[in-house]
């Protein structure tokens, strides 16, 4: 398969998941910040496969494409890592112990937690989140990416 399809190939298949991520919010499945922070490096693969297929760009720049997705993969490793409490996650969007806190410490932490917890698992399909989902394809897409930049040289 000729690089250029490549390109389109991996810029589709970060569109194709950008599209899903958008489904599954439609149907009710509100993301986190962790969600949201694994779409932006998807939307740049995207633009870049679009440039490079649009503009002619020497075969170079996929690398470019390569590092977005291998950006969401590590973004998706982590989030993974986080939903099943292997790590702690952000402040900003995880759940943490009561311990020794006041009541009123408490009613402070409940009011300002984010509404969908990066460590609660909201889907999952033979024990794979979305986050397990976005880890394994985008490194197949960061693959067709470095693929497309070997054919060319």
């Amino acid at each position: 398969m000729p690089s250029q399809r490549l390109v389109l190939l991996a810029a589709g298949g970060s569109a194709a998941l950008l599209a899903a991520a958008l489904i599954f919010q439609a149907l009710g499945y509100a993301p986190c910040h962790l969600c949201l922070l694994q779409r932006w490096p998807h939307v740049a693969a995207v633009a870049i496969g679009l440039v490079i297929w649009g503009l002619r760009l020497p075969m170079v720049t996929a690398l470019l494409g390569a590092a977005a997705t291998a950006t969401t993969a590590v973004l998706g490793l982590y989030h993974s890592l986080v939903e099943r409490h292997l790590i702690e996650g952000p402040s900003t969007c995880t759940s943490g112990g009561i311990g020794q806190q006041s009541v009123d410490d408490l009613m402070a932490q409940i009011q300002g937690a984010p509404l969908v917890q990066c460590d609660a698992i909201s889907w999952q399909m033979l024990g794979l989140t979305m986050a397990n989902l976005n880890a394994i394809f985008s490194i197949g897409l960061c693959g067709l990416w470095i693929t497309a930049w070997l054919r060319a040289r």
